[in-house]
């Protein structure tokens, strides 16, 4: 299987199968019969997704899967709440055959608003671990990131770094970065940790972190690697991916931030380092379930994998995958275990949390 080298306007044609009706009778009937019946409705050669990862490796896999199947692909961007919240008030009259999102916090909130069917697929199931996959088969993982430390590699040495609970250690007063709590991607952090260590100890995190900060949480990840470079700050929480993007930038100054940060992944000797998921999973009231099922074997298989991590800088969830050059130069690591089903039940206490402990 070999993908575009480069990202290509994403393709949304397909060819259909037509088949004619059979015919009975005598042969002037069936001659008669050839010039008036009309032929038998194909059966849909298309499947619709309601995504809220707007990346092109997406759309360019989508695009070789229809170039391999036939089965056009149709794509719905949006939030992944407000694509929820239109899914539950579609219900059985949407189009949606399947729905894609980041965050394991949001997949367990996505799963709780019975949206999803189980997916049955041998196939799916040699692709993704069961550890990387919905208990129930009602997601099944797509890709996942690290939440790690990025540091200055001018002003740090990885011999200071640990864990995540160190970050509130003195040392790091007034050098710390991160984004706001309205995050995914921080509120899940937390919710693991209200899982793994108890609502206290994370209440205790999340103060110490905020008595840290070199400045308010401002901007997304990028926005912490840009501040480390012009030394507003030494050390951040960032996805592993935002520092392939970086790394790989067209920009030549985003380039420059890359090259100068390093990348540390915490708790190693303890709980492991956090990990994020995207996912994608079979709507309830999907009109294409097999067309999906398909689609969603092609994007776990290895070929497809490869290509995700070698341009979105993810790690990759069939094992068999290759990871980015990249992802390869930084190691193996400990991944955080837990149900990913856990960081949506937490999700409200660790906004409590956040407001309580002033971190905006």
């Amino acid at each position: 299987m070999k993908f575009p080298k480069l990202f290509k306007p994403f393709l949304v044609s397909a060819a259909l199968a037509i088949g004619l009706a059979g015919c009975s009778g005598s042969n002037e009937n069936a001659k008669s019969d050839e010039k008036t019946a009309a032929p038998e409705k194909a059966e849909s050669q298309e499947v619709n997704i309601y995504t809220a990862r707007h990346y092109e490796a997406d759309e360019a896999i989508y695009e070789k899967f229809t170039e391999e199947t036939g089965i056009k692909v149709n794509v719905v961007k949006g939030e992944a709440e407000e694509l929820i919240e239109r899914l539950k008030r579609e219900g059985e009259s949407t189009q949606a055959d399947l729905f894609v999102t980041v965050d394991g916090g949001v997949l367990a909130h996505a799963k709780q608003n019975d949206i999803f069917q189980p997916v049955t697929s041998e196939t799916i199931d040699k692709n993704v671990p069961e550890n990387l996959r919905d208990a129930d088969n009602n997601w099944i993982g797509l890709a996942t990131r690290a939440r790690v430390i990025a540091y200055s590699k001018e002003r740090v040495s990885p011999e200071e770094l640990s864990t995540y609970e160190d970050l509130t250690n003195e040392k790091w007063k007034g050098r710390l970065l991160v984004r706001s709590s309205t995050s995914l991607y921080n509120q899940s952090l937390l919710a693991s940790f209200i899982e793994l260590n108890g609502e206290a100890e994370a209440e205790k995190w999340a103060q110490g972190m905020v008595n840290n900060f070199a400045r308010q949480p401002d901007g997304g990840d990028r926005d912490q690697a840009k501040a480390i470079a012009a030394g507003t700050g030494d050390v951040a929480i960032m996805n592993t991916y935002y520092v392939g993007l970086l790394a790989n930038s067209e920009d030549p100054e985003e380039v420059k931030v890359a090259e100068n940060l390093g990348v540390f992944f915490p708790n190693q000797e303890t709980t492991g380092t956090h990990v994020n998921i995207s996912g994608i999973g079979l709507t309830k009231h999907s009109k294409n379930k097999e067309n999906a099922t398909k689609l969603i074997e092609y994007v776990t298989s290895v070929e497809a994998q490869e290509f995700l991590s070698a341009n979105n800088y993810e790690y990759p969830v069939n094992p068999e995958a290759k990871k980015a050059d990249l992802l390869e130069s930084w190691g193996e690591f400990k991944m955080q275990e837990l149900n990913f089903d856990t960081l949506g039940e937490h999700n409200k206490k660790a906004i409590e949390i956040f407001n309580k402990t002033g971190w905006k």
